[in-house]
């Protein structure tokens, strides 16, 4: 689908796939067989948009969604040797290496969460670096794709 343009001079937004979880998350998966140059630039966008969507005036933060960005490339994004590669926003102290766990008291009980249960989760499948057997059912669609 391609989300609406806010203004005329607003980007579009494309994906292959929009689909919502049972936890009320949003998955968005794109299929992209071409190279381009700025591709983390237009997936942290696309998510950005997503979340932007799924938002109005007058809800609170909280009704944030969590967004699952999944790209499937059929071209060589830059060096690695996996061929699934998963990305996440963590806090990490500087110098006691230490994961930042947010509390917050929501109707006096006390609320901790990660903020990686918050930011985005984006996955990107190297679809032409897959060349073993396929064990799992990941792994089976990825030798489908």
């Amino acid at each position: 689908s391609e989300s609406n343009q806010q203004t005329i001079d607003d980007k579009f937004n494309r994906v292959d796939i929009k689909a919502r979880n049972s936890k009320d998350e949003i998955i968005i998966v794109e299929i992209q067989n071409t190279r381009e140059l700025y591709y983390l630039e237009r997936i942290l966008y696309g998510v950005a948009k997503v979340i932007m969507e799924h938002i109005s005036l007058g809800e609170r933060y909280y009704e944030v969604k969590k967004i699952y960005s999944i790209s499937i490339l059929y071209f060589d994004i830059g060096k690695g040797d996996d061929y699934l590669y998963h990305g996440q926003n963590n806090f990490t102290g500087v110098h006691t290496g230490d994961r930042l766990e947010i509390t917050t008291k929501e109707k006096d009980a006390l609320v901790r969460k990660l903020p990686a249960e918050v930011f985005p989760e984006y996955f990107l499948i190297r679809v032409n670096e897959f060349n073993k057997v396929a064990v799992t059912s990941l792994e089976e669609w990825i030798e489908y794709l």
